[in-house]
């Protein structure tokens, strides 16, 4: 193609474009495919301001992750479905890991090194507490006030469960009103801001300055972009960091932190669950790493209260740095399904309509019920032989008699629930197979997932198993953990097995750069045009601009799903405008679970985002403008930037992954 037949076709897409000067959401780069080494995919030109002018991935692997030594301390939240803290170390003292002030509060045979992820809002909808302090005023109103008060917990899995989130999702409160999420999500992290700050000014003896803190969110490895950018967009909010300086914030992966913690681990600081601690010659001063050799490959399973999150490592010596052999991988089977089949149980004995109404018209007792209930939960395990006792609340013993007419204990006796009987102390007497019977389907989503990991080809030769998260100490799901595994792996529990991934989350905002290479969870790239080739495209794709066959909707794969990329390798597509003025442009983004796409209009295929090039105040007198945008895979966020060739200009480069 001539530089003029370039400039016709360049022209007549930019005319029939209904882009403006100031960009268009809505359009997708335009490739001839001859230009390019190989034929790549492409979109529709008639919607196209942009011409793709060279594709190239380059395994460049500088590692573009800026160092934490610029900040004295570093502070990681750990903002759990259930639980929530932070623990921090200072730069100097790395190896020195602090977790934070035990809380005010707690709950029988609940460790409160971590506080309850639960806040409360005044009726004016202003933020008044969080975590026990939240809990115990809520609990503490009169039954007419509280219905005011917006009460919030277990929220955290909105993000994972809500299709088109965007920064206008709306959580329920225990009374039934609707708050947006991004608010409270913002006041969380404002509140561990606060404490932080409060507790390294303690330390240090002097008021304590917000810019010297890298701070560290942690999140389920699972969970796709735009939860991320949305807790991104919560810290922005919250004043943790300015967007102004973005990189003063990392997102942590939660089963990535506790691998990097567990293979610091010395025996005596956990369970080998498998009685092998003295295997290869390990004494119990030595830590899992010098049992590690060249190569060694290992499994975090992180059991989280709303999320289980598994992550395949293999240890590069000698520094330790860590590749990811296969992409993450999991599912909600955190312990709060439980928490859901015991809900379940109630509806069963005392009918739905009941339930539904007593947690809306007696929400505090609603909660009092539920925290009877996790103590007993916690005390769940295979060899018990006595009953397992829940104190139901009297308001719940007195609305059911309103409700129904009759006692809560004839409610028992009239339902088929064998296993579940009144004791005259006002509980609820469940025998230890009934309650084991709650984990069942919790625990077998987790062992069926667990086993089709180990069918992978690349997940072969497992070395440790480890255990981590609230929901590990359960020796229920231990005991279905060993028995699928049959001795091919140690399985190891960390003592502390609660504070694992906050304390590795502190230890990866030291050195961001630990993991090396990662495996991306989806395929990702946009849509556009390449020449028609008849008998390999399908004729409902070919458009005839100017005599031109071209093939319409082509994915143009940046990365495949499972695909190893290295930290900081970049993805290269070079653009030219269409028009000199034009300022901005935003292009569509797409994404699909399968590693191979061949259109944007297939099965699977979703618009999940648009990388936007903001190309004001790059203006050149070069014939042809080249903006080329670097995309960079490798990290726990997908990063763009771009510069403007002829002027070696910055481009402000963004991708946006949350529906607007």
């Amino acid at each position: 193609m001539t530089s003029q037949e370039e400039k016709i076709l360049t022209d007549e897409m930019a005319n029939s474009s209904p882009a403006k000067s100031v960009g268009d959401p809505g359009i997708t780069p335009l490739s001839p495919t001859h230009i390019q080494p190989q034929p790549q995919p492409q979109p529709q030109p008639c919607l196209s301001s942009w011409l793709l002018l060279i594709t190239e991935r380059q395994n460049d692997t500088n590692d573009q992750v800026p160092s934490g030594m610029s900040f004295m301390v570093v502070v990681a939240i750990d903002f759990g479905t259930t639980s929530s803290g932070y623990a921090y170390a200072f730069t100097k003292e790395p190896e020195c890991i602090h977790t934070m002030r035990r809380w005010e509060g707690g709950d029988p045979g609940v460790s409160n090194q971590k506080t309850p992820t639960t806040i409360l809002l005044t009726p004016d909808r202003k933020f008044h507490s969080f975590g026990y302090a939240a809990r115990d005023f809520y609990h503490d109103l009169d039954p007419s006030e509280s219905k005011h008060w917006l009460y919030l917990e277990k929220f955290k899995m909105k993000l994972h469960t809500t299709a088109n989130l965007s920064i206008n999702t709306d959580l329920q409160a225990a009374n039934g009103k609707r708050v947006k999420a991004l608010d409270i999500f913002a006041y969380a992290l404002a509140f561990f801001k606060e404490q932080a700050l409060k507790e390294l000014s303690d330390q240090t003896g002097c008021e304590f300055d917000n810019n010297d803190v890298r701070w560290v969110i942690t999140v389920p490895a699972i969970w796709k972009m735009p939860a991320k950018q949305f807790m991104r967009e919560a810290a922005y909010k919250s004043g943790l960091v300015s967007r102004d300086n973005p990189e003063q914030l990392i997102i942590a992966l939660e089963p990535e932190a506790a691998s990097i913690y567990c293979r610091k681990l010395r025996l005596h600081q956990m369970v080998d669950l498998s009685n092998q601690t003295n295997q290869n010659g390990c004494s119990p001063t030595d830590n899992v790493g010098t049992a590690m050799t060249q190569g060694d490959r290992y499994v975090v399973v992180d059991c989280g209260g709303g999320t289980v999150d598994l992550t395949v490592h293999q240890i590069r010596l000698p520094e330790g740095h860590l590749k990811e052999l296969y992409k993450a991988s999991g599912g909600p089977y955190g312990s709060l399904g439980i928490d859901y089949e015991f809900e379940k149980l109630l509806c069963k004995i005392f009918g739905q309509d009941f339930i539904d109404q007593f947690k809306i018209k007696r929400p505090a007792a609603w909660v009092d019920l539920m925290i009877a209930f996790e103590s007993r939960k916690r005390a769940a395990a295979p060899g018990r032989t006595n009953p397992l006792n829940i104190n139901l609340p009297f308001s719940f013993i007195d609305y059911y008699k309103k409700f129904r007419g009759h006692s809560v204990e004839h409610a028992l006796r009239k339902s088929n629930v064998d296993f579940v009987k009144w004791s005259s102390q006002g509980m609820l007497r469940m025998s230890p197979d009934a309650m084991n019977s709650l984990f069942k389907p919790t625990i077998e989503h987790i062992i069926q997932h667990l086993n089709e990991l180990f069918e992978k080809p690349e997940v072969c030769n497992i070395k440790f198993l480890f255990l981590v998260g609230g929901f590990a100490e359960s020796p229920l799901l231990q005991q279905a953990v060993q028995n699928m595994l049959q001795g091919r792996s140690r399985i190891i529990i960390p003592h502390d097995v609660g504070l694992t991934i906050l304390k590795g989350a502190v230890l990866f905002g030291l050195d961001p750069s630990i993991i090396k290479v990662r495996r991306s969870p989806l395929t990702y790239g946009v849509g556009v045009l390449n020449r028609f080739v008849e008998g390999k495209h399908p004729s409902e794709k070919l458009l005839v601009k100017d005599g031109t066959r071209w093939c319409t909707d082509v994915f143009d794969t940046f990365i495949s799903a499972d695909q190893s990329v290295a930290l900081g390798e970049l993805v290269k597509r070079s653009y030219t405008p269409a028009k000199p003025s034009q300022q901005v442009i935003v292009i569509h983004v797409y994404c699909s679970e399968k590693e191979s796409v061949g259109f944007i209009s297939e099965s699977g295929v979703k618009k999940c985002g648009t990388l936007r090039l903001d190309v004001s105040g790059t203006e050149s007198t070069a014939p042809r403008r080249e903006i080329q945008t670097h995309m960079q895979f490798g990290d726990t966020e997908i990063r763009a930037m771009a510069v403007d060739v002829s002027t070696g200009r910055t481009v402000k480069a963004s991708i946006d992954f949350l529906s607007h």
